[in-house]
């Protein structure tokens, strides 16, 4: 949809904002905003947490059952939060992470707490702080040689300049906002249930036919396992340390510098989770070790055609590699006998999530006992049933995905659109004072 623009601009002064409407003013963040400094006696209001994708929220919805809500002792003197505050944490400035709260309650005293003092809307100007234009702002006037290292310092963020429209247009901006947006968003979480059932879809075939096979009418017997169930007659059930030569990896020292330079042998570790979450077969991994480094620690050099599996933190992940690789000691592997097909192996790990689940221990970070990596046990049919179950699973893991990736670039564009739609209405590129209650 095309949206009008103002009828007159006139230039900012700013560089990066370039023209906004004629009855805008400029100000700086300054004359928005005072921090709030006022601190918790007690330490027993709710904890509060700023994050790029929920904003400001009870820190209590967003960790896990069972951690702690905070590392400190004592939350006594840590930051007062009252509802249409600001909430900045310094180091995430760059990356969205500030937002104003609907809360009363407390954040940690790294965290900057700011309130309004112009009578501007809240409502606008957490679209407006939050906008990728303003956080690429935010973040050239932020300290640090890295990333990691950013800090924007509360009095820099109040030397930036803004452009605000008068208050009532502010509510009518934000009332279009919030309309659009919510549409937008109707349409992302369309697309994230269906991603949601195509994954659902997807495992519950690949589960069907490593254990149950392709042929309806064959004969049935009981596994004995109860995550498998029955199994055709004919196949066999075994451990899958009697079908695939077992190997755990290992980290060559940090203390000896020599065993990390000039480093070319691939090393499967658990920065290469993302990848194996999502692929069947790796052959780029995210750090690399040298042959001295192998040489001087318990790492072995595996075949390609192994099945690496984590066995810390997620739990069976898993993919085939396609060259020699080590692993770390957060991984094991499985190295195919004659008896059983990689690509089947693989889909049977993919079917034992839940089991595997279930063998974990660890507060923190989960892992798998060698005693029950030992136990595991696979389905084995005929080699040529093998190959004819993972040639099927093959063709309809290809059109899954392939619709999946279609459901994902719908995500990302609406996304896009969001965002854009955001950043040119609470910049003046877009007049939508008609549009609000259209």
């Amino acid at each position: 949809m095309s949206l009008p623009r103002y009828p007159e601009y006139k230039d900012s002064g700013v560089e990066w904002l370039g023209e906004v409407p004629g009855h805008w003013e400029v100000r700086r963040f300054k004359q928005v905003f005072k921090e709030r400094d006022e601190r918790s006696g007690c330490g027993t209001e709710t904890l509060l947490s700023v994050s790029a994708y929920t904003g400001v929220s009870p820190r209590s919805e967003i960790v896990d059952a069972g951690d702690h809500l905070s590392r400190a002792e004592s939350l006594e003197g840590y930051k007062i939060c009252h509802p249409d505050d600001l909430v900045m944490n310094i180091m995430l400035a760059w990356n969205r992470g500030l937002a104003f709260s609907s809360y009363n309650g407390i954040v940690s005293p790294a965290y900057c707490v700011f309130h309004v003092i112009d009578g501007s809307a809240p409502i606008f100007l957490n679209y407006l702080v939050r906008t990728d234009l303003y956080t690429l702002y935010f973040k050239a006037f932020s300290s640090g040689v890295i990333d990691s290292r950013l800090r924007l310092y509360p009095d820099v963020f109040g030397s930036l300049s803004c452009t605000l429209p008068l208050l009532a247009e502010q509510h009518t901006i934000a009332a279009f906002l919030d309309r659009e947006t919510g549409k937008i968003d109707a349409l992302i979480a369309e697309q994230q249930r269906l991603v949601e059932l195509l994954a659902e879809k997807r495992q519950a075939v690949i589960s069907h036919a490593v254990t149950k096979g392709l042929n309806p009418n064959a004969p049935m017997k009981d596994s004995g396992i109860e995550w498998l169930g029955e199994v055709p007659a004919h196949w066999e059930v075994r451990r899958v340390k009697d079908v695939a030569r077992l190997e755990s990896g290992h980290t060559p020292s940090k203390q000896v510098p020599a065993y990390w330079e000039d480093c070319d042998i691939p090393w499967v570790s658990l920065n290469d989770s993302k990848q194996l979450a999502v692929c069947d077969y790796i052959s780029e991994t995210a750090v690399q070790i040298n042959h001295l480094g192998l040489t001087n620690s318990s790492a072995r050099m595996l075949p390609g055609g192994a099945v690496v599996f984590t066995r810390d933190a997620t739990i069976g992940l898993t993919a085939i590699t396609t060259r020699p690789m080590a692993v770390s000691q957060h991984l094991i592997a499985w190295c195919p006998s004659e008896k059983i097909d990689a690509l089947f192996l693989l889909r049977v790990f993919n079917t034992m999530k839940l089991f595997l689940d279930a063998c974990t221990f660890g507060a923190t970070i989960k892992t798998i006992g060698m005693a029950d990596v030992k136990k595991l046990v696979t389905p084995v049919p005929p080699i040529p049933e093998q190959q004819a179950i993972v040639a099927f699973l093959e063709n309809e893991v290809a059109k899954f995905d392939a619709l999946t990736t279609e459901a994902n670039r719908t995500i990302a564009l609406l996304q896009e659109r969001r965002s854009a739609l955001i950043s040119a209405a609470v910049t003046g590129k877009i007049d939508v004072r008609g549009l609000a209650l259209s």
